[in-house]
């Protein structure tokens, strides 16, 4: 195991999945930081490819990786397409872990999912959670599939004495999010569906679900700031949450994004749509332990996000 705290200072760094809302954090974020930084395209090397991973890592040998590629979406996503959602990133992970294990990578972290816990565990989502009861359904697969990177990286660990941890975000937004009219996550959905209803004028605009449901969100520069934190200063076989600890019904939220926006027509709810979890809060006392809070209030959070739905999207904002 590294010493504590692990010194990152001159060090060559593989974000995996740097093109993604996450990766592109981090690699915002490790620019900060005295590293060589170490980023693959998918045209490059599809982490999929066992064979191509490899050869790539015995070439590299990057001494720190941050495993944050992933097949990601939301509920329709992630329950229309559940074989790629259990395929790719099962692949992914066995294929990264594995590679940095054989080509001695000093520390590896992987980004797990909130997805991981149980339906109807206790609320706040405690990490002791995993696997004491039935998953959503929606998520299903891919929440197998962390829940298998998670247990790789515990066996490497307690059989090779890797330096390999484990962080579950919660729900993210921010810049580089997916906008994608079905596929897109609840935050990325709402600002595209408010900001076209403002620019077309519509009168209402509906959201799915009741709206009763209750999330946690964290922006993804948050994010990216704590796995740094961590990355330095923390080892051990346990899970840690990565959170706000606050979170915020669906419909309170649907209404802050309309605001930020700039849309004033009404909001209704599409009940024949699925909810997905009743409630998805994270405890995030053992983050706060380790020295981290989140410093990114959800209004300030939500303002960036529209802005950088403007500036990445021009078209969708003419």
């Amino acid at each position: 195991m590294a010493k504590l705290p692990f010194e990152l200072k001159g060090k060559t760094v593989f974000v995996a999945g740097h093109r993604g809302m996450v990766g592109s954090a981090l690699t915002r974020r490790l620019a900060r930081e005295d590293v060589e930084l170490l980023t693959i395209k998918r045209s490059e090397v599809d982490l999929r490819n066992q064979a191509a991973v490899f050869d790539w890592f015995a070439a590299t040998k990057p001494q720190v990786v941050f495993l944050a590629a992933a097949k990601v979406g939301g509920i329709v996503a992630n329950d229309t397409l559940r074989a790629e959602f259990l395929y790719d990133n099962l692949a992914i992970a066995a294929n990264v872990i594995h590679a940095a294990h054989v080509n001695k990578t000093e520390k590896l972290m992987f980004l797990g999912s909130s997805c991981i816990y149980p339906k109807l565990a206790p609320q706040p989502l405690r990490e002791d959670s995993m696997l004491t009861g039935p998953l959503e359904p929606t998520n299903e697969a891919y929440a197998i599939a962390k829940i298998a990177g998670i247990k790789l990286i515990e066996a490497y660990r307690s059989q090779y004495g890797s330096d390999f941890i484990n962080v579950m975000p919660t729900n993210l937004y921010g810049r580089g999010d997916n906008y994608h009219p079905e596929y897109s996550h609840v935050v990325a959905a709402l600002i595209r569906r408010f900001h076209e209803a403002k620019v077309s004028g519509a009168r209402s605009v509906v959201v799915w679900g009741t709206g009763t449901p209750r999330r946690e969100f964290l922006y993804v520069d948050d994010l990216a700031d704590a796995c740094i934190h961590l990355m330095k200063t923390y080892s051990g076989d346990e899970l840690v949450n990565i959170g706000t600890g606050e979170d915020i019904t669906i419909a309170e939220f649907a209404r802050l994004v309309a605001a930020t926006v700039g849309y004033s027509g009404e909001i209704g709810f599409d009940t024949s749509r699925p909810d997905g979890t009743p409630r998805k809060l994270l405890d995030v006392s053992r983050l706060a332990n380790l020295g981290w809070r989140a410093s990114t209030p959800l209004e300030e959070g939500i303002r960036l996000a529209y802005l950088a739905f403007l500036s990445e999207h021009k078209q969708a904002a003419e």
